[in-house]
């Protein structure tokens, strides 16, 4: 029997979107593993799936109380639900009070795991356990508190953020620009992507867990999911559309890799407006993610910064424009809850509050993992050494191998594409791979 208050149709919609999201995560997993080389991809599926399980349990622990407890100014939760100490069948909105939990847990766990697409193939894998629960607890919960928790400072200041672009995407994009900065550029002649394959489906694992990641953030089984539904939708496809346009232009070529970053482009943009936006809104601000996201991916090659799967350009790009674009398109004409935006009212001060927010969390997240870093550093150091990095981490560091074909592993001992492509000779793709082609 179920308590008073709680709906049954919202907890089978939000069951469905915590599985859409947990979805997520084995699906991020191949979208950057098939991005680097042979000899590494191992090390970078268990960064995925290594922050989905440590995360969960810091989550358990102290995170969600950090994150949702009873406000500490607006800028902390505190102690209310260490242990998940009142976390059980209750009523939480219309939900229990556990699934509540559950489904906040699942962002928790994947947007660090976004992360590790700027330092993968050379971080220590010690390093990133440590990096990733000290980055959870100082980064990822306070700001989830800012947004989401009733009391939270910038909720109450009126910024918008339906699904997380703030709170998932700016903070992963800055923290892994501020990683690519401390850790350093990888060792050895840039490499091409070692399986489009792997990256292609992991970006429709990502398109299709994507809708329980902004539909689900409506918790309930409502109108409000299903805009926010179509408004992912439209999104992904425009954002495709729009890398597609300008890899033809700049390539003469529509690349397989770009058609994958540009429709997870179109879905960082939407996420933060995807409740708040009518599904025209939607399609401008993916077609607007996928065009400036490609230029964002480029900005490495110009600021020399190693951000090997691109974190940076597609997520912290994507996520402040996102942002940013809430304060144009929102209207209450589709979400009473939320406010009308430039375009709607002429309502400037809705994209001031959205900048302020962007500033706020870009600082904030950039400082604390400069901090996190650094303690790290002290503790156990960073990096792998020299011979590892050129061994490959998944051999050196987990004992293992993704393949038993030296030329499928990319074995610097056998004849294979490691060897490294010259500045000429090396086939022209996308921004993503235009660098992304891993080092090392």
């Amino acid at each position: 029997m179920m308590s008073a208050g709680i709906v049954g149709a919202d907890v089978a919609w939000v069951l469905v979107s915590c599985a859409l999201v947990m979805l997520m995560v084995p699906g991020l997993a191949l979208f950057y593993g098939g991005m680097v080389q042979g000899k590494n991809v191992l090390s970078t599926l268990m960064h995925s799936f290594g922050a989905l399980a440590v995360v969960t349990v810091v989550w358990a622990l102290w995170g969600y109380s950090l994150a949702f407890g009873e406000t500490q100014g607006g800028l902390l939760g505190g102690t209310t639900h260490l242990f998940m100490k009142g976390v059980g069948l209750e009523a939480k909105g219309t939900l229990p009070h556990t699934l509540f939990f559950l489904f906040q847990g699942t962002f928790a766990a994947i947007t660090p795991a976004l992360i590790s697409g700027a330092y993968a193939e050379r971080l220590k894998f010690s390093a990133f356990l440590l990096f990733t629960v000290l980055w959870a607890t100082f980064v990822y919960a306070p700001v989830a508190h800012w947004v989401w928790a009733p009391e939270g400072w910038l909720l109450k200041l009126g910024a918008l953020d339906f699904a997380g672009g703030a709170v998932v995407h700016l903070t992963s994009g800055v923290s892994a620009l501020v990683v690519a900065l401390v850790v350093g550029r990888r060792k050895g002649a840039r490499q091409p992507p070692h399986n489009l394959t792997f990256t292609l489906l992991g970006a429709g694992l990502l398109w299709f867990g994507w809708f329980g990641f902004n539909a689900g953030s409506a918790l309930a089984a409502n109108e409000l999911a299903a805009l926010a539904a179509t408004n992912t939708h439209l999104a992904a496809a425009s954002g495709a559309v729009a890398w597609g346009i300008v890899d033809l232009v700049r390539l003469k070529k529509v690349t397989a890799l770009g058609a994958a970053s540009g429709l997870v482009a179109g879905l960082v943009g939407i996420t933060p407006a995807a409740g708040f936006v009518s599904p025209m809104g939607a399609l401008a601000i993916g077609l607007l993610a996928g065009a400036v996201c490609y230029g964002g991916v480029l900005l490495k090659e110009h600021l020399n910064y190693d951000d090997a799967l691109d974190v940076v350009g597609v997520h912290g790009v994507g996520g402040a424009l996102g942002a940013l674009l809430t304060g144009v398109f929102a209207t209450v004409a589709v979400n009473p809850a939320g406010a009308d935006g430039v375009l709607a009212a002429g309502n400037w001060a809705l994209l001031g509050k959205q900048a302020l927010s962007i500033v706020a969390v870009a600082a904030f997240s950039g400082l604390l993992t400069f901090v996190i870093l650094k303690v790290v550093q002290a503790v156990m150091g960073l990096r792998v050494d020299a011979e590892a990095e050129f061994e490959g981490l998944d051999l050196h560091v987990h004992g293992e191998r993704a393949y038993h074909s030296g030329i499928a592993m990319g074995s610097p001992s056998l004849p294979s594409r490691e060897a490294a492509p010259t500045e000429a000779s090396a086939p022209a793709q996308a921004p993503l791979s235009a660098e992304p082609a891993m080092e090392g």
